[in-house]
């Protein structure tokens, strides 16, 4: 029985066991009333007496495509499952890719995954793109989604990057600049005033090979940021020079940190794929160990008035 003047998600969460987040889904679906009367917030007061009807939408299981692919798993328990992502695999379903995603292959597996996101985003609390390759982390139940997000948010939670420049980096480079939809070209993102407040910090490490840490999470940020340096990476024809020959972008998560819901710290490493590493021969194992070493360096950078 509700309490009066209590909060009409936080009556519901608590009643239902499930998280605030996935009742604010119904209620944005219109899917909860009160006294007949469909609510739109969820900070809507309940008074003693008050009639709640909820909807639950039917879920419409959809066909998944088979995946003849495997993914490496680094780290798993029965909260979450740390994968390390091929470069060319999709992490979820859109209406424009036909093909199997990251989501069609947990799905095969039989993975019990969070549902917070929805059907086509299972599990999925954060992404990287198509040509990226690296560390990603899947949410096995909401309540470990939810608690992974709200790292996201803080940004307690990130990720450490290795890439292949077309020029190597002289020194190392914080570049905050903000980052909106480009306004000549739809498909890219771009340097744009007004836009989305965006910090990188790169770091080379020998060569070609640069490191980067990500202060924010907009779209394309390591490869637009890059751009006010004069540099690209390796394969990005997107943003670099159309006639490379390198198949795909050069751009891999290499290490991830975050926290785990039982209050550990984890921080696990990537291996490098072989197309990446070929690129790489005579690269010094002992310098790609952990960025994070790297980067507590170099972070104060980034933190300069």
């Amino acid at each position: 029985m509700a309490t009066t003047n209590e909060r009409v998600d936080k009556f519901l969460s608590k009643e239902l066991n499930e998280n605030r987040n996935q009742i604010e889904q119904l209620i944005k679906k219109g899917l909860v009333k009160v006294n007949s009367k469909s609510i739109k917030k969820g900070g809507v007061k309940l008074k003693q007496g008050d009639i709640i009807e909820i909807t639950f939408p039917k879920t419409e299981e959809k066909e998944s495509k088979k995946a003849d692919f495997d993914i490496p798993i680094l780290y798993e328990d029965e909260d979450l499952l740390i994968i390390n992502k091929p470069p060319g695999v999709v992490v979820h379903p859109a209406p424009s890719y036909k093909e199997a995603t990251l989501v069609d292959w947990l799905k095969q597996k039989g993975y019990s995954l969070s549902t917070i996101a929805g059907e086509e985003r299972f599990g999925i609390v954060h992404r990287i793109d198509k040509e990226t390759s690296g560390a990603l982390v899947i949410a096995k139940n909401n309540k470990t989604h939810e608690f992974l997000s709200n790292q996201l948010k803080d940004k307690s939670m990130g990720r450490y990057y290795l890439m292949l420049l077309n020029e190597p980096l002289k020194e190392a480079k914080c570049v905050e600049a903000p980052i909106a939809r480009n306004p000549k070209n739809r498909l890219k993102m771009a340097i744009v005033n007004g836009g989305k407040e965006a910090k990188t910090l790169f770091v080379p490490i020998q060569d070609n090979l640069t490191a980067a840490k990500l202060f924010t999470g907009r779209t394309h940020q390591i490869r637009v940021h890059l751009t006010k340096l004069g540099r690209y990476i390796s394969g990005d024809t997107t943003y670099g020079k159309k006639e490379q020959k390198i198949p795909r972008v050069m751009l891999h998560a290499r290490e991830l940190y975050l926290t785990h819901p039982n209050g550990q710290k984890l921080s696990i490493i990537a291996p490098l794929f072989d197309d990446f590493k070929n690129l790489i021969q005579g690269i010094d194992d002992e310098k790609i160990s952990s960025l994070s070493n790297i980067f507590a360096t170099y972070d104060g950078m980034c933190y300069k008035q």
